[in-house]
């Protein structure tokens, strides 16, 4: 089976990477700038995984997902979300702060766009990072969202593509220990929502990343965030 991953650079598109190497032969990897803040950070990261791993790595852009949400994933002006770690796992917090990163049908539109390249070379498979820790507030992270896609694709695509997410049942601590095991280089993942010299270490998604991290012991003497008071 061939594949074509989406491959942001953040620690499940990196793990799910990793895994389908054992699974498929990976023909492209995709990486999306859609005006996002930590656009540049993430090609970089996608791109140095995509050597380490020797595949071939593209960057679509999407100009006017920018130009059709203020959410503070993309507009400089408006304040990121800092959750504290008690916030992470409280439903109505982290869906209060999930609405402030959320982008108009942004998963959708990846998927798609990989499936158009996925056919165009004879690939079977679509693969993604998604995740049970996120799909709790992000409905286009479950497994109902795969299931539905899916469906379409069925139809969309001659030879019907299929998305698959690896660590799709997978919380971020269970996702960092698989990754440990598929000797993944953790040292190049970019999992905040900023785009500084270094990570933030205070937006969710650095927080997410640090708390797994912590539980499951990964050395993060290659891994740079911020110094937080």
């Amino acid at each position: 089976m061939k594949s074509v991953v989406l491959l942001s650079g953040g620690l499940d598109s990196t793990v799910s990477l990793a895994h389908a190497l054992r699974e498929s032969e990976v023909k492209l990897c995709l990486t999306f700038d859609y005006g996002q803040r930590a656009a540049q950070k993430e090609i970089e990261a996608a791109a140095a995984l995509a050597a380490h791993y020797h595949l071939r790595h593209r960057v679509i852009e999407l100009p006017f997902l920018r130009e059709v949400t203020g959410t503070a994933l993309v507009n400089n002006e408006t304040d990121l979300p800092e959750p504290g770690i008690s916030e992470l796992d409280d439903p109505v917090a982290s869906s209060a702060t999930a609405a402030q990163v959320w982008v108009p049908n942004r998963n959708g539109l990846f998927v798609n766009i990989a499936a158009a390249f996925a056919e165009s070379c004879s690939a079977g498979l679509v693969v993604t990072g998604f995740n049970r820790e996120e799909a709790v507030t992000f409905p286009d992270n479950s497994a109902g969202f795969v299931e539905s896609v899916n469906s379409a694709l069925a139809y969309s695509t001659l030879n019907k593509v299929k998305v698959v997410s690896y660590t799709q049942r997978l919380s971020k601590v269970d996702i960092i220990r698989l990754g440990m095991k598929l000797k993944v280089p953790y040292q190049y993942v970019w999992s905040c929502y900023r785009g500084g010299e270094k990570m933030c270490g205070r937006c969710e998604s650095c927080m997410r990343f640090k708390r797994a991290a912590g539980e499951a012991a990964l050395d993060l003497g290659n891994i740079e965030f911020l110094e937080v008071c």
